[in-house]
């Protein structure tokens, strides 16, 4: 009895882990070639301890039981409650600066060295001089807008 037990806890402990391999944990090969070892271990101790009779029945059961397992976990939906359904089509900073319009003028909340905060239309952005280092509190103004960054230059 202690025999069977043996072989049916690996080469079950080896589809386990085969089919592990695959659907949770796929590239890391560890648990795979682990799973493997197990079944190849569990049938061959089919065959020592009971002979080549069932240990060719129980190669073939184990075949059969492993393509079962993979097909069953490709194929059917059993994996869509723990799968993303929803996607992100939303963008970072979208629309945020739709509101600025070159020639704004505004002042800096920051040190620009050269990027630093500003407030422009009561509100506080980042901003990016043309190379000019501003102290805090200076008068600035719009001069480009290129995709989310706003190019200021001081007013003299």
């Amino acid at each position: 009895m202690a025999d069977w037990s043996i072989v049916i806890s690996l080469v079950t402990m080896g589809l386990i882990l085969v089919v592990a391999e695959i659907v949770f944990v796929p590239g890391t090969t560890i648990v795979g070639l682990v799973g493997f070892i197990f079944l190849v271990i569990g049938v061959g101790l089919s065959f020592k301890y009971f002979g080549g009779e069932v240990g060719w029945i129980m190669l073939a059961s184990t075949s059969v039981a492993c393509g079962g397992l993979l097909y069953f976990s490709f194929n059917t939906k059993t994996w869509n409650r723990f799968s993303l359904k929803s996607t992100n089509k939303s963008k970072v900073n979208e629309g945020e600066i739709d509101q600025f319009a070159v020639g704004m003028e505004g002042q800096t909340v920051s040190a620009l060295r050269p990027i630093g905060k500003a407030e422009l239309n009561n509100q506080t952005v980042e901003v990016k001089t043309t190379g000019d280092y501003l102290d805090s509190g200076s008068r600035i103004r719009i001069v480009k807008i290129i995709s989310n960054q706003i190019i200021v230059e001081p007013i003299n």
